[in-house]
């Protein structure tokens, strides 16, 4: 659980700084995210769920 929590706080971290760094891309960014179709979104998020899932699996072994 340890890790989870700490693995979170990463990710917060990591957005953070990027919005702070650099706020107009990440709103430009943003604004294409609305032009990118649902499937493509699902299937993006799909691929790095299950290349995030490889990465633990094999870091836990």
């Amino acid at each position: 659980m340890k890790e989870l929590i700490i693995a979170f706080g990463l990710f917060l971290f990591i957005e953070g700084i990027l919005y702070a760094l650099f706020p107009s891309k990440m709103k430009n960014m943003l604004k294409k995210l609305e032009l990118i179709q649902d499937s493509q979104l699902r299937n993006g998020g799909l691929i790095f769920a299950i290349i995030g899932f490889i990465i633990i699996y094999y870091n836990k072994t």
